[in-house]
């Protein structure tokens, strides 16, 4: 598959999965993972915050309700309607399209890179990267710690998503090329499974 068929299958598939995606719980372990960031965050006064692959906006306003200044972005129109709803400034954009007048101090993305092709990831963490001030901050967090890349024949939704899983070396590789690594966590899930997370808190250089 191309990158552009990628796209348009998850753009696609989410479209008719934003309101089923919408009436979904957020993991507790998500909610701990938003909780340190914003910990850091507030630790170096961060007021903005740019949210990837921000999905129907949850993570986002509840950003938004700690008192930061959130832009969210998202391939789907169904989902960035979400976000807009939520009370969220909202774009469509994929990751590569990622381009803002201003950087932002920080930017938080969940199970966005999963959907990336391993070819296409390093362009777009430089991407990322791009729209962060100097010194400023992300957070990346994706579901890996395998070496598999493809549809998932399996998937519920329609059409089958993309997944591109990297092992924890592959990944950090990636993330170092480009940032700063503060922190590496491989979160166990609760439903054991092949994969797990991985959470990256980084910096991007001065």
């Amino acid at each position: 598959m191309n990158n552009e068929s990628i796209r348009d299958n998850l753009r696609t598939a989410y479209d008719r999965a934003a309101d089923l995606r919408e009436r979904s719980e957020v993991d507790p372990w998500k909610v701990d993972e938003r909780n340190r960031f914003l910990a850091l965050l507030r630790a170096e006064r961060a007021t903005t915050l740019l949210e990837v692959g921000a999905g129907t906006g949850v993570h986002g306003a509840w950003f938004a309700e700690q008192g930061l200044r959130v832009v969210a972005t998202d391939l789907s129109p169904a989902m960035a309607e979400h976000c807009r709803a939520k009370g969220l400034e909202a774009y469509e954009m994929d990751l590569l399209s990622l381009r803002f007048d201003e950087p932002f101090d920080a930017v938080f993305g969940m199970n966005c890179l999963l959907h990336v092709p391993r070819a296409a990831l390093p362009d777009t963490l430089q991407v990322i990267a791009a729209c962060i001030k100097p010194g400023g901050l992300a957070y990346l967090g994706q579901y890996g710690g395998i070496d598999r890349e493809g549809p998932w024949d399996g998937d519920s939704y329609r059409p089958p998503r993309f997944f591109s899983y990297l092992t924890d070396e592959a990944m950090l590789q990636e993330m170092k090329a480009v940032f700063e690594v503060l922190r590496f966590l491989a979160v166990a899930l609760p439903q054991p499974d092949e994969h797990h997370f991985q959470s990256f808190t980084l910096r991007r250089p001065a």
